[in-house]
């Protein structure tokens, strides 16, 4: 049994209604994300663009990698098939 996924305190996203299927920028391979998951997605993806474009600091950087670690420990799968 999954237990229930909570965004985590530092989290400052939008938390998005709905879920939706996400492909890897990269191999094209796709994965459906619930509407936490997505939320999360979306927070470290624009995290990670703003650090390929230069516009970040510490804190940012900080907070990537926990939404890195909170998407690996609470859906692996997603993670490997998106982010990894």
């Amino acid at each position: 049994m999954k237990t229930k996924q909570v965004l985590p305190k530092w989290f400052e996203g939008e938390l998005y209604s709905e879920g939706a299927e996400v492909a890897n920028r990269f191999t094209g391979e796709s994965i459906y994300l619930n509407n936490i998951e997505l939320s999360m997605y979306d927070f470290v993806m624009g995290s990670t663009t703003l650090m390929e474009m230069g516009v970040y600091d510490d804190e940012s950087i900080v907070d990537l990698r926990k939404g890195l670690d909170w998407f690996r420990r609470n859906n692996a799968e997603a993670y490997m098939v998106l982010l990894d």
